[in-house]
């Protein structure tokens, strides 16, 4: 089926892990799609055995097996875009460029490295794969903090550090970043689109005393669902902003453990 084919239902494809806790990976992006009326496809890169704020096991899934699910998307649905996000390995993140190669649609790269727990999810060998890979070819990249000073090889830790690291990274390989400020932690949660015609910030209260485990996957996927429906970048990041802050506020809180809320109220 050719990717401009009419259809009622928008359609985006997750490229991602797997995480058992259903709070961020392959799971959260679903349950955005989902939130936001687009049909959900997956690729999954990886399993993984964690809770919020542990990670125990990691289990890659063999390159050709990712390509083929990637193939095999692409070719049988209508998907106005993708979003990738654990890749973990030079080998994979191959595999995934080299199935997107003839992709026209939107195509958002959360480039997951490390997780909120601080755990590694990508090996430090990938980082140079998805420099060359990925990362130019993309709608939109979408790093956290730590993400951010990885790739820019900047300082991160203000507005004014992370708008500098994001001017450098827009410059070097010419597509949009989003600057997430959230774990500045201050009054509020201010972040930046940038591009090449600057910067647009988006901001809302920040939410405190919340686990962040999933927020970078699910902010990611809420903006590839609004792009997927056909909204302009600064419009599909605006309406991801808006979900991210009250699936935050709006947590599940069980004895010792929160998630997001991915149908909040």
């Amino acid at each position: 089926m050719a990717r401009n084919a009419k259809s009622a239902t928008p359609v985006a494809l997750t490229i991602a892990g797997s995480d058992n806790s259903a709070g961020a990976g392959i799971q959260a992006d679903l349950k955005s799609f989902s939130h936001f009326g687009v049909y959900g496809l997956t690729a999954i890169t990886c399993v993984v055995a964690e809770i919020p704020g542990k990670v125990t096991a990691i289990q890659p899934i063999k390159p050709e097996i990712v390509g083929e699910q990637i193939a095999l998307s692409l070719e049988a649905f209508p998907v106005g875009a993708v979003k990738t996000g654990m890749l973990y390995s030079t080998a994979i993140i191959e595999e995934v460029a080299s199935n997107l190669d003839l992709y026209e649609g939107e195509i958002v790269v959360d480039p997951v490295m490390v997780a909120t727990s601080g755990d590694p999810l990508l090996k430090k060998s990938a980082i140079a794969a998805y420099e060359s890979l990925l990362l130019g070819r993309a709608t939109l990249v979408t790093p956290n903090l730590d993400e951010l000073a990885m790739l820019s090889g900047r300082e991160t830790n203000s507005l004014d550090k992370m708008k500098d690291a994001g001017r450098a990274l827009v410059e070097r390989y010419g597509t949009a970043f989003l600057l997430k400020g959230g774990h500045l932690r201050g009054r509020t949660a201010i972040d930046f689109l940038a591009t090449e015609d600057g910067f647009e910030e988006f901001a809302a209260p920040f939410v405190p005393n919340v686990e962040t485990h999933g927020t970078g996957c699910t902010y990611s996927s809420a903006i590839a669902a609004n792009l997927a429906k056909g909204l302009s970048l600064s419009k599909a990041v605006a309406a991801a902003k808006e979900y991210i802050t009250a699936a935050i506020r709006q947590s599940h809180r069980w004895d010792g453990v929160t998630a997001l809320r991915h149908f909040p109220r």
